[in-house]
């Protein structure tokens, strides 16, 4: 079985999320896709294998299985490129169907998917004082311009938007406390955002319900960002940049692109580089 590794969202040949990704005939059982993805040790390995026109798809991290994973979709479509040339692929998750397209360009190949629907509520109360706590941030360190949110764009997410960049770059948690806490209100991640324009993102993502720290890019905390911006009728001119990764040294850039349609799926773009 060969297990491909490629960072998606990269910053041309630097940065990135590093993806496992497995093509195969068939998939294989769960447990077998658990105990690879925990072997790889990346945030996610996509495992595929086609059905008639399209390709079914499940996502692993290291400790579970996530209902979609934006940076490994990536990954995926930068391989099944490799594979079967420039192409756009229709994939089947557990609770949806997307499609991913790669295009070949030398050593990089730059991927583009379309997220699975998004949806978006104000948080409640007692998940923002306990992500608060966990993240040791105040209120007064949230912009009210961006009211904390659960937001969904193929998995849900605890948003929360900083004032101040240094704030960001201070993150820091205790993985087992995040694992719960995460887990306890049903999260794939709290993303945390800072604006440096209305269109332009720095963002961190705590991981720890996958049982990582900290993902350097995360596709679909990035297509739920996008949609809750929408809703919230921020001046987003339907499309934000976000920069992810740098206080982990490895920088990722992603870009989502939307409609005014409520609830409509998000475009999620950048490049990937094989990492073997």
């Amino acid at each position: 079985m060969e297990i491909l590794k490629i960072a998606a969202f990269s910053d041309g040949d630097t940065g990135g999320n590093p993806a496992g990704v497995v093509i195969g005939n068939t998939l294989p059982s769960a447990q077998d896709m658990q105990n690879i993805a925990a072997e790889v040790g990346f945030s996610e390995t996509a495992f595929a294998a086609p059905i008639k026109d399209k390709w079914r798809v499940r996502y692993f991290s290291p400790e579970s299985e996530v209902p979609f994973c934006g940076h490994a979709t990536i990954a995926l479509g930068a391989a099944l490129a490799m594979k079967y040339g420039d192409n756009e692929f229709a994939l089947t998750l557990n609770d949806a169907n997307v499609t991913v397209s790669g295009q070949r360009d030398a050593h990089l190949i730059k991927a583009i998917l379309q997220s699975p629907p998004t949806r978006s509520k104000p948080a409640n109360r007692e998940m923002v004082t306990g992500a608060l706590k966990l993240l040791g941030y105040t209120q007064d360190d949230l912009d009210p311009r961006i009211p904390p949110a659960r937001a969904h764009g193929g998995a849900d997410h605890l948003i929360l938007a900083l004032k101040e960049r240094r704030k960001l770059s201070a993150m820091n948690y205790g993985l087992n406390a995040g694992r719960s806490f995460m887990k306890t209100h049903d999260l794939v991640t709290i993303a945390l955002v800072v604006t440096q324009t209305d269109t332009l993102f720095h963002a961190r993502n705590a991981f720890a319900s996958g049982g990582v720290l900290e993902d350097p890019a995360t596709g679909a905390a990035a297509a739920a960002l996008a949609g809750y911006l929408r809703d919230i009728n921020w001046p987003h001119a339907n499309a934000i940049n976000i920069i992810q990764g740098e206080d982990m040294g490895m920088r990722s850039l992603l870009r989502a692109e939307f409609t005014d349609e409520i609830g409509s799926s998000v475009r999620l773009s950048g490049t990937a580089r094989i990492m073997q």
